[in-house]
């Protein structure tokens, strides 16, 4: 990378820090260099043109804006939008996609509108909220820490938008697609974590009683298929802290 685009600003960090640690190296340097603004991109997206211009202008033209949220649609089908929007929910220590099925989401809906999920496959952050409330939980690797930082700007005071006048285009699996063994082990560990660090006594109580059946069944089918690397990343997920 640094041979061919060496106008690049290039930062080794020497070894896997997963999707929090490798992007709080980059957001580190960017605030350093005094940036307003943050933008976080997973690597297998396309950009379209304006994007950047629009999530920047919502950002600025609205009050106490901690993160601007682009529709993501997917690469191969980009009429068949894979975030449009989207809400914390409690319940599953989840962040909820909006996709456009959804009333409430308003197909065709120009204007931005508040959020309380943004997904980290891309969003535009303000610098002066990563100051405020931190940057992503380190310790959570990868999954769940954008509803974890989500979490944390919105108890701040700090508002999520989504902007439907930017778009991304995103490479997701099909929907029937099972998710891969470290999906399981660190999306289930780090709901948990993020259910003990960051729910009242009775949004855990009803989490518990919707997460852990739902585990058994996945680990009973798993085991029934012969699955054992699903199985184990359950077990794992039920496990680690």
């Amino acid at each position: 990378l640094q041979e061919r685009f060496p106008e690049v600003d290039f930062l080794q960090t020497g070894s896997n820090l997963g999707y929090t640690g490798g992007n709080n190296r980059g957001i580190e340097r960017a605030l350093e260099a005094g940036a307003d603004y943050l933008f976080v991109l997973n690597h297998d997206t396309q950009v379209e043109p304006g994007a950047i211009d629009s999530l920047v202008s919502v950002a600025e033209t609205e009050e106490r804006v901690g993160a601007v949220a682009p529709t993501v649609v997917c690469l191969d089908d980009p009429t068949h939008i894979w975030y449009g929007g989207g809400t914390f929910d409690p319940k599953r220590a989840l962040g909820v996609h909006w996709n456009g099925k959804e009333t409430h989401n308003g197909n065709g809906r120009s204007r931005p509108r508040e959020v309380t999920f943004f997904s980290g496959c891309s969003v535009l952050l303000n610098a002066e909220a990563i100051r405020d409330v931190g940057a992503f939980a380190e310790s959570y690797f990868l999954y769940v820490e954008d509803a974890e930082l989500s979490v944390r700007l919105n108890r701040a005071g700090w508002r999520i938008l989504h902007d439907p006048g930017a778009r991304i285009r995103h490479r997701v699996p099909p929907d029937y697609a099972e998710p891969r063994p470290d999906q399981i082990r660190y999306r289930d560990r780090n709901r948990r974590r993020l259910a003990r660090e960051h729910l009242s006594f009775g949004q855990r109580t009803l989490f518990t009683t919707w997460f852990y059946p739902t585990r058994a069944v996945h680990l009973g089918r798993y085991l029934l298929q012969g699955d054992l690397p699903r199985a184990q990343a359950v077990l794992q997920g039920l496990r680690e802290r």
